[in-house]
């Protein structure tokens, strides 16, 4: 358990995983050295093993004697020399014992005539051959008790006789040995310390590197535990990933708290828009219930209706707070804008015009558009004077829901707060009667659901930013295809 939870750690398994990548290539590394040092001393053995045998194969080209022929130290380069029928015609002194050169004799065989001196003999004039080293191989010999491994050389002679004799010198392998030995050792004592060394350094780095991480785990956990919305995450001056979460994780942490605290007025604003007509509604009853011909009908049912809507605007934000996708209907916006505008004639003070082109058509929520446009609608015949404007075309890719009054129009200052919740100006737009404020909050929630935007400005007939001459609120909507 202790080694999983210490596994848990980024710190651990960075400090593991970097040790053990360390690790596998030092081994690798070390591998590799040995054999390179391995193998140039060999060739070097090769090197002094083909100049003693190549010494030796001279004297013997120049017709010397064997048993006249002066080789090297026995235990420096100890030479076998034989015949194409493996008899062994000298050795070096003392040498006892070898192998690794396919004969194992070292008594030299005794010839007739081997004492004569061919050097001196004027009737046998001719000289042999010396021929190149045909191979190298590895054995041992033993020269004067002392055992050793050397490294022969096969070197092919043609002696005065004409006959192929083929002598083989030995160099000595104790120097490579020994720097392998002595390399292996140094490399088997400096991994481990090497690896204690890449452990901590990469212990400290990742430490260092991850506080940043840790002081952002502790305040978030400092958060959670306070439910104080407003504190922050430190954010390091690194500029690296580590800054970049700080920034992210404070960034949600403002989107989170904006959030709340939109909730909890929307909460408190929805309690305050409720209580009003429930408390009319229930005085009324009240009365009603003690003096029936007190009894207010037509005002009871006007607060009924009025509650009505606010629970219907309340749960409609509520799906659309919950992230509620809207639907894939196609609709035509000309006709949808007609049939919400014609809906609401009789009765009007205002006239509408609705000037809409054929053919705008769109995909989405119907009933959540409709109510859109009804809230447009409403808002406008609450402020017009005497009449409104509905355009609908396409421009741009887009589809373009125009609503224009000719009322006292927006402040330039509040043309961004009317799109809130619970939202109601005092002034400008004091007409307002019965509206909760919800109305402009849910259009623009439901167009950007829509992928689009509501906004307002003054109307076309206004000078500039004077919204002195009415109000012009513009829906985009991306179009189909």
């Amino acid at each position: 358990m202790k080694g999983r939870r210490f596994l848990s750690s980024v710190r651990a398994r960075a400090t593991l995983g970097a040790t053990v990548v360390v690790a596998v290539a030092l081994v690798a590394a070390g591998i590799a050295v040995l054999l390179s040092l391995r193998d140039n001393l060999a060739d070097r053995a090769d090197a002094q093993a083909d100049s003693a045998g190549r010494q030796v194969g001279a004297q013997i080209a120049r017709g010397t004697p064997y048993p006249r022929l002066r080789l090297p130290d026995g235990s420096d380069h100890p030479v076998q020399v034989v015949d194409r029928d493996g008899r062994v015609l000298a050795v070096s002194e003392d040498l006892e014992r070898i192998s690794g050169t396919g004969v194992p004799g070292v008594t030299p065989v005794e010839e007739p005539g081997a004492d004569r001196d061919n050097e001196s003999d004027a009737d046998d004039p001719e000289t042999g051959e010396l021929g190149d080293v045909t191979r190298h191989s590895s054995g041992r010999a033993t020269v004067d008790g002392d055992e050793a491994a050397y490294r022969f050389a096969e070197v092919e002679v043609t002696d005065s006789r004409g006959e192929t004799v083929l002598v083989y010198a030995g160099a000595p392998l104790e120097t490579q040995q020994d720097a392998v030995r002595i390399a292996a050792t140094v490399m088997l004592i400096g991994l481990p310390v090497l690896l204690l060394v890449v452990g901590g350094v990469t212990w400290l780095v990742t430490r260092r590197a991850l506080r940043p991480v840790e002081d952002i785990r502790r305040e978030m956990a400092a958060i959670t535990a306070s439910e104080d919305l407003s504190r922050r995450v430190p954010e390091p001056d690194t500029g690296d990933e580590v800054a970049s979460l700080a920034r992210t994780t404070n960034r949600t942490l403002a989107a989170l708290e904006a959030s709340v605290d939109r909730q909890r007025r929307f909460v408190a604003d929805a309690s305050h828009e409720l209580r009003s007509p429930i408390a009319s509604l229930r005085t009324q009853l009240e009365v009603g219930a003690a003096h029936p011909e007190l009894l207010d009908v037509p005002g009871a049912v006007e607060d009924t209706v009025r509650l009505q809507q606010l629970a219907t605007d309340l749960l409609l934000l509520a799906r659309l707070d919950a992230g509620e996708r809207p639907g894939r209907t196609r609709i035509d916006l000309g006709e949808l804008v007609r049939a919400e505008a014609g809906g609401r004639r009789s009765g009007d003070r205002v006239e509408v015009l609705v000037e809409a082109e054929e053919g705008v058509e769109l995909t989405g929520s119907r009933g959540q558009l409709a109510r859109l446009v009804t809230n447009l609608l409403d808002n406008a015949r609450r402020h017009a004077r005497s009449r409104i404007t509905v355009t609908v075309r396409a421009e741009g890719g887009r589809a373009l829901l125009a609503v224009t009054d000719d009322g006292e129009g927006v402040p330039v200052a509040e043309r961004e707060r009317i799109f809130e919740r619970f939202v109601r100006l005092d002034d400008a737009r004091s007409r307002d009667e019965g509206g909760a404020g919800l109305g402009l909050a849910i259009a623009r929630d439901v167009a950007r659901r829509h992928g689009g935007d509501l906004t307002v400005t003054a109307a076309p007939e206004g000078a500039g930013d004077d919204p002195s001459r009415g109000a012009r609120f513009e829906l985009w909507l991306p179009l189909d295809g």
